[in-house]
């Protein structure tokens, strides 16, 4: 079937009111991976290589220990 013969009549209009009542959900394993970091900072760890994530988390986790807050998990 071709997207002409398709019929979007049943399907009602996305309208301005629809995306401002919208809410965007990630699924666990994708938000898992999202973290905003500088070009230059992303840059240097991916250096280091290619565990770089695993040496982010594990920075990330020396630092939570380091603070003394224990309530993080």
């Amino acid at each position: 079937m071709t997207d002409e013969k398709i019929n979007y009549s049943d399907i009602p209009p996305l309208t301005e009111e629809f995306f401002e009542k919208a809410t965007l959900r990630i699924p666990p394993t994708q938000a898992q991976s999202l973290i905003q970091l500088d070009l230059d900072v992303m840059a240097w760890f991916q250096s280091q290589g290619a565990e770089y994530k695993t040496l982010i988390n594990l920075v990330l986790r020396r630092y939570i220990e380091s603070s003394g807050d224990r309530c993080a998990s």
